[in-house]
């Protein structure tokens, strides 16, 4: 029999909820602590999801328990220090995204794992998404040819400032709230990226930040993507949360529909693919697909953590998608072409 690993979950807001149903589903995983500095929503978690204890400071926590691994579902400003607390304790971390406030933080936490040789992730779940995980498969066939053009595109005007009103005060908003996740997937997808343009825009009156970008991707392997997404924008039905798009290759099209299907038009004709929810009790829609992402992704860190093997977004991979956030906000701050590459260093 596996033996069950035991896990702790520090923060119990809005999208942890996801972390705990998610991890209540992984068989070999127990989490035997949650941590949060408001008591009530810990004790809330705890009662919810039928764990033992509860704390308030995650200095206590580390202290008192005997974990294999650490969920960090915080804010980012919070990451840095409590990454820290369980290097210095010797346990591995998958962090929420964004990974942290600035790349800085982001290379001295990938350093900071490193010196403790402790696993470090970074939950980031849209390329572990269902209908991503079928694309990819589609373009390891070979079926496209070679990758020329891209478009992955995430626009809504859901109210995200009900659940997370705090996203209303924060200056760098929209690339680094849902434009991380669309540079994931283009590295994901197409590859590294060399070159990056980016313009912004503020739409929704009385935000501090941006609510709408478009990011043109220059890839190594000679490929081209746009990227755009906005919170600013009216439709009927709302696409939240999809990410729709369409990739074009030497020898055919693949294009990302609604509702989770795909079209791929290539030599032996025209075929689409309903790639499926995975049908758990505790999803509802419109969240689905992205509450499926969060199991794999856990799944992904945990067999990881098993194996030995670096999870596909370690922090130190992370710090590529990182550049690429970095080398968007100067592009639009600049108006410049900015090359991601002389961003990012060597973690000291």
């Amino acid at each position: 029999m596996t033996v069950r690993l035991k896990g702790a979950v520090i923060g119990c807001g809005f999208f942890a909820q996801n972390h705990l149903h998610g991890w209540a589903d992984l068989d070999d995983v127990e989490i035997v602590a949650v941590c949060d500095v408001d008591e009530a929503k810990a004790r809330a978690a705890a009662e919810k999801f039928g764990i033992a204890r509860i704390y308030t400071s995650a200095e206590t926590m580390f202290a008192s328990e005997a974990l294999d691994f650490v969920d960090i579902p915080t804010t980012m400003e919070t990451h840095e220090a409590l990454a820290g607390l369980a290097f210095a304790h010797g346990v591995p971390v998958i962090l929420q995204k964004p990974f942290a406030p600035d790349l800085d933080a982001c290379r001295r936490i990938v350093a900071a794992a490193a010196a403790a040789n402790v696993p470090l992730m970074i939950h980031e779940d849209f390329r572990f998404q269902n209908l991503f995980r079928t694309v990819r498969q589609i373009l390891d066939s070979g079926e496209l040819g070679r990758l020329t053009f891209g478009r992955l595109s995430w626009r809504t005007g859901i109210d995200v400032y009900s659940n997370q009103p705090y996203l209303a005060n924060v200056k760098r908003f929209m690339i680094m709230d849902v434009g991380i996740h669309l540079l994931d997937l283009a590295r994901f997808l197409f590859g590294e990226a060399n070159g990056v343009f980016c313009r912004t825009q503020q739409i929704q009156e009385g935000i501090a930040g941006e609510d709408a970008a478009t990011i043109l991707l220059s890839h190594e392997q000679g490929a081209t993507s746009i990227l755009d997404f906005s919170y600013a924008t009216k439709r009927d039905p709302d696409p939240f949360p999809q990410t729709l798009g369409e990739i074009e290759g030497t020898e055919g099209t693949l294009v990302i529909g609604a509702d989770q299907v795909l079209t791929v038009y290539g030599k032996g004709g025209t075929r689409r693919i309903a790639v499926p929810q995975d049908g758990r009790a505790w999803t509802s829609e419109p969240w689905t697909q992205i509450q499926d992402s969060v199991v794999h992704t856990q799944r992904h860190f945990i067999d990881s953590l098993r194996s030995g093997v670096e999870p596909e977004t370690s922090g130190r991979d992370s710090l590529a998608t990182y550049a690429l956030l970095e080398a968007a906000y100067l592009s639009a701050a600049s108006g410049r072409l900015i090359h991601p590459e002389r961003l990012v260093g060597d973690p000291a």
